[in-house]
């Protein structure tokens, strides 16, 4: 049975020097814990703001704070490669589903797309809120799934500032219903594979439109962002953004030997 996993904004636990300790946990996550029920006796894992990887006893509580003892240092799966899901601002809960569920499956990081056909619109002042919400929607989606990185999740971004980002990744995989059936995903990943090593991790984006999908001089200045970004076909069906959104980066992470792809014989 898997533990019940807390992530620290600021505490390092190799710094602490008593055997017990309070465990700084956010407001949220010490409502988490309460309602999770735990008792001294129990215990949990932690990811500290250093990234590293804790098995924790609870000793007792000081009102809602866990007071901990570090039980041993855990291994924390490897990813297989980092994933960047950029997705068109799709309305309503769409955005929420889509990180809540591609956080589960392993996605990275985040980058909201502010598409021409995007329904959703978001100013200035909303942009913070709503990305502070989909932030919070995806650390309790890694907590809840065992992901032991924490998913980052950006403002959204206009194609302007979108194409320098994409410039820096390995692969970027335009998802489009336009993409002739031989665009095939595996070739679109192959400059990220050959870039991959132990010292490196590949860096792929994944990019997905809103409702109405991307217009034509949208997936072509994201094509000529980077050398080594190309479109992508993902079948015959026409995908809900939502769909598109999850399934594509589960497709991307099967391919780079993930999703259970390392364990085929």
């Amino acid at each position: 049975m898997s533990l019940p996993q807390f992530f620290l904004d600021e505490q390092v636990l190799a710094d602490e020097v008593q055997d017990q300790f309070p465990l700084a946990l956010s407001r949220d996550d010490a409502k988490h814990a309460k309602v999770l029920r735990l008792d001294p006796g129990e215990h949990i894992a932690v990811v500290d703001a250093a990234q590293d990887y804790f098995e924790c006893e609870i000793k007792s509580f000081d009102g809602a704070t866990p007071i901990v003892a570090i039980s041993g240092h855990l291994e924390a799966k490897p990813l297989v490669a980092h994933v960047c899901l950029v997705q068109g601002l799709a309305k309503g809960d769409k955005m929420e589903m889509v990180i809540r569920h591609a956080t589960e499956l392993g996605v990275s990081e985040f980058i909201p797309f502010v598409a021409s056909r995007s329904i959703m619109k978001v100013d200035a002042k909303k942009a913070t809120s709503k990305t502070e919400r989909w932030q919070a929607i995806a650390k309790s989606a890694a907590m809840q799934s065992g992901q032991t990185h924490l998913a980052h999740v950006h403002h959204p971004m206009k194609l302007a500032q979108l194409k320098e980002v994409l410039a820096a990744f390995d692969a970027v995989v335009v998802c489009w219903e336009k993409a002739p059936g031989t665009a095939l995903l595996r070739n679109a990943l192959r400059p990220a594979v050959l870039n991959a090593s132990e010292d490196h991790l590949a860096r792929i984006a994944v990019v997905v439109g809103p409702e109405g999908g991307l217009a034509q001089e949208e997936v072509d200045a994201i094509l000529a962002s980077n050398a080594n970004a190309n479109m992508v076909s993902l079948g015959s069906s026409i995908l809900r953004t939502e769909t598109a959104g999850i399934v594509a980066p589960a497709l991307v992470l099967y391919e780079m030997g993930g999703m259970g792809a390392g364990e085929r014989a």
